[in-house]
């Protein structure tokens, strides 16, 4: 008897949030053109950012281990992995769950998209970068490799100077993403409200 209410209950809540997904999709076309755009576009300039410091992170890294070769075919992915990650994170994080009405809490928005932007478009790319540019250096014998023992002290000593440099990226992914994540807020609130002041009585029923 109580498995059969759970049931009824989760169903209802699923049906309920498909109606509400529904309402927010149909009503998003009413807004604003530069909302929608910010909205479905603006996450991809984040990952943008998050290519671009792909390609400045790997660039810090080839030239502390002298690493010449192999640009254009190192550059590529380093470009193109943090893009796609940094895209289908912040699509995955922030903006579907906004749409589908299943996130309403600005502050974990706002952490959402500050994470989103450090983690996926700044680290990221900078731990990416570095076993690249090393298989690399060990490749075409640029560099001194370590021993094994040794390895990890390695990559700390040639990722500290790199990361100093990278600290504004990294500040502007934490400010970008945060910046994002509350415009994409404010949306879903003009959204929200087009949408349950006009359909309330519609979902009651």
């Amino acid at each position: 008897m109580l498995d059969n209410t759970q049931k009824e209950r989760i169903s209802r809540d699923a049906h309920t949030r498909a109606i509400i997904s529904e309402m927010l999709a149909k009503n998003f076309e009413k807004l604003p053109d530069i909302d929608q755009k910010l909205f479905v576009y603006g996450h991809m300039y984040l990952g943008g950012n998050a290519g671009l410091a792909g390609v400045i992170s790997n660039s810090f890294y080839r030239r502390a281990l002298n690493v010449k070769e192999a640009r254009i075919s190192s550059n590529l992915p380093m470009a193109v992995l943090p893009f796609l990650t940094t895209y289908a994170l912040y699509n995955a994080t922030v903006s579907n769950p906004l749409l589908s009405g299943d996130l309403n809490c600005p502050t974990c928005v706002l952490m959402r998209g500050l994470l989103v932007g450090v983690v996926g478009g700044g680290v990221y790319p900078i731990l990416l970068a570095l076993p690249v540019s090393m298989g690399l250096a060990a490749r075409y014998n640029t560099a001194p490799m370590p021993e094994k023992g040794n390895l990890l002290r390695y990559w700390m000593d040639i990722s500290k100077p790199v990361l100093r440099k990278m600290r504004p990226v990294l500040f502007l992914q934490a400010f970008f993403g945060t910046y994002l994540a509350n415009r994409d807020f404010d949306t879903y609130t003009r959204l929200a409200e087009m949408t349950f002041h006009a359909g309330g009585e519609e979902l009651k029923d």
